[in-house]
């Protein structure tokens, strides 16, 4: 048995490991070889998130495979995304959906992902505020589709988003006729502070208002779907 102060030790080692891995994330945020800092680091991240016992924000890894076992299960062919960042959610499932929109408000992200994905002819990036742009979006739909939204909103550059943008996005496509299905990430920031709602909030007002719709939460993603189809009540 190890004893408590080895434990505690520990315990402030992987702290200060992870101070360290964020103050060197935000300097490298400021640089361009960032994107493929990203891109490189989705395993390691992964192993040391299984090392840190798995806490609440989930890799990015086990999001990319949420989304295809999603898309998978459901039979979804078209896939949209609000806040396309550096394109690494798309980059790793573009090969598996016939079409993908990616809605990204900040024009510089969204022009260094139009190139990036400039010979994907099926993966359209879209500059805007998802809450002006999602229509568009919806219009285009030819059948039910699998949407992957943030829930975040301190974005890179430090600024704070507009808390009413979630409520709008939700509104819109569980109003749609197709019965899409929604996964929402970094569900761990609702968590009512700011002004914003809370996971009980989002969940009480989904169910309440889709009576069709079932909400679960795992590994900081909200899942919303059919009442049934696939998913525990």
């Amino acid at each position: 048995m190890l004893d408590s102060a080895f434990c505690a030790h520990l315990c402030l080692v992987f702290i200060s490991a992870e101070e360290i891995l964020r103050a060197f994330r935000r300097l490298l945020q400021r640089t361009p070889v960032y994107g493929v800092y990203k891109a490189l680091g989705h395993y390691p991240d992964y192993w040391y998130w299984i090392l840190r016992g798995r806490p609440t924000r989930s890799p990015h890894l086990l999001k990319q495979r949420v989304v295809l076992e999603y898309g998978a299960k459901f039979g979804l062919k078209t896939l949209v995304e609000t806040g396309t960042y550096y394109g690494e959610m798309v980059a790793a499932v573009k090969t598996r959906f016939d079409r993908i929109y990616s809605i990204e408000f900040v024009p510089a992200l969204a022009e260094r992902a139009t190139r990036k994905f400039a010979r994907d002819t099926h993966v359209r990036i879209v500059c805007g505020d998802s809450r002006v742009v999602l229509p568009e979006v919806l219009a285009l739909l030819p059948g039910p589709a699998l949407f992957w939204l943030d829930a975040g909103y301190y974005g890179w550059t430090g600024g704070s988003g507009d808390q009413q943008r979630l409520s709008a996005e939700l509104e819109m496509i569980l109003s749609h006729p197709f019965p899409h299905v929604v996964l929402l990430d970094d569900a761990r920031c609702l968590n009512g502070q700011n002004g914003m709602l809370t996971l009980r909030e989002v969940k009480s007002y989904i169910e309440s208002k889709f009576p069709a719709r079932s909400v679960t939460v795992e590994y900081d993603v909200m899942r919303i779907v059919l009442r049934g189809a696939g998913e525990g009540a």
